[in-house]
């Protein structure tokens, strides 16, 4: 079970790992068009034993006194993540549902935008990413949880690169909390 004096242990775990195989440096475009001088790839990470379960590790101990009903994100950077999220909860005794936003509708079955346990008008979530540029994939799922009268909390990542995403999401009305920032990598 994660405790409170095991989170720096994590923490400092974790910013090895991502420095280790997520970041790489080069020139790289993003999926905003801009250019950057790096790139990380925290699926690299949340899609590895130890990243997934460090990064689950932290995240519940960010969420553990918060009153939601589930935590879900933008389809791909949160699948990982959420699926590690689940069954570390489930295993600590203290199941945490999970859900995840597509970027459409599908056109089969049961046509959902939302893939999960399903959720309620008036629930509360929380919202987490791998890495946060602009906040474009977090806005985007939050705008499909508002169309079902679903409240987000709050938007938590892995690395915030600093690059507007805390201001776009202050504009929609979500707080961006992170574990890391892209100073602690560089």
């Amino acid at each position: 079970m994660t405790h409170k004096t095991e989170m720096p242990e994590l923490k400092k775990d974790l910013l090895v790992l991502l420095k280790k195989k997520a970041f790489k440096k080069g020139n790289f475009v993003l999926s905003s068009g801009k250019t950057s001088s790096y790139y990380l790839d925290g699926r690299i990470i949340t899609m590895t034993p130890e990243g997934a379960y460090l990064v689950a590790s932290i995240i519940l101990e960010m969420i553990k006194t918060r009153q939601i009903e589930a935590v879900g994100g933008p389809t791909l950077g949160a699948d990982p993540i959420v699926g590690a999220l689940a069954a570390l909860s489930h295993i600590q005794k203290k199941p945490v549902q999970v859900f995840i936003v597509r970027k459409s509708a599908k056109e089969h079955g049961t046509q959902r935008q939302v893939e999960g346990p399903a959720l309620q008008k008036g629930d509360t979530v929380v919202l987490v990413d791998d890495v946060a540029t602009s906040g474009k994939s977090l806005i985007e799922a939050k705008k499909v949880l508002d169309e079902m009268g679903v409240l987000v909390e709050c938007c938590i990542v892995i690395v915030d690169r600093l690059e507007g995403a805390a201001d776009n999401l202050a504009r929609v009305g979500c707080k961006l909390e992170s574990i890391f920032t892209i100073e602690d990598l560089l």
